[in-house]
């Protein structure tokens, strides 16, 4: 991913915050065997700890392209936009020729992938799933002797994926003077299409805390 230098993550704990809002889906790539393309999975995640945490089933063919290669690429993408020409011309030149871009938020985390198969290690995993996505505990207990998981489990297969190395990028076109970023977001939330408010909302973020971009 090439990350220009105003379009990088002002700290870890922005895109660390950019996770934790919501954004657990994305997609696993793992490199498959020689003279194959690459494995790509779309799967939820629950991050912490410097892992993410995810299960897919047993038949997946992902599982022989990470027992070929268990170092791998999650990739997490949102709030993003197509961003017409005209809303990016300069005011000295027609709005036919200004250049139009795409606006996202985008997180790749380059893991070590480690199988889990242990009954109790994959309820485990589990239960540390669930604690996120429905954290109120509304589900029946999780073990792997006990119904319903236990007769589930087999189907499964967990991955723990722990981080080597993060790459965020938030591209929403940071080097533009502050008026020309106002601007472009006043007409997102106007024209309000598929995910053009939270691109709006993250754009307005990045415009606080950057201002005017110097280099």
């Amino acid at each position: 991913m090439f990350i220009q230098p105003w379009d990088a993550a002002l700290d870890d704990a922005e895109w660390q915050h950019w996770i934790a809002e919501g954004h657990d889906f994305g997609q696993l790539c793992v490199n498959g065997p020689p003279g194959l393309p690459p494995v790509v999975v779309p799967t939820h995640f629950a991050p912490g700890d410097g892992r993410l945490l995810i299960h897919l089933a047993r038949p997946n063919p992902v599982w022989k392209a990470i027992e070929h290669d268990p170092n791998v690429t999650f990739t997490v993408v949102g709030d993003y936009a197509f961003i017409p020409g005209p809303w990016r011309a300069r005011p000295d030149i027609p709005p036919t020729d200004g250049v139009p871009t795409s606006y996202y938020a985008a997180v790749q985390f380059t893991c070590r992938a480690h199988i889990i198969d242990d009954p109790e290690a994959k309820a485990d995993l589990l239960r540390r799933q669930m604690a996120h996505f429905q954290p109120d505990g509304d589900h029946a207990p999780i073990d792997p002797d006990e119904p319903p998981y236990g007769r589930m489990l087999p189907g499964i297969r967990g991955l723990r994926l722990d981080v080597v190395d993060v790459r965020a990028k938030f591209k929403y076109d940071d080097h533009k003077p502050v008026e020309h970023r106002t601007a472009v977001a006043d007409r997102l939330t106007r024209r309000g299409q598929g995910l053009d408010i939270p691109t709006a909302r993250q754009q307005l973020h990045r415009l606080d805390r950057v201002g005017t971009w110097t280099p």
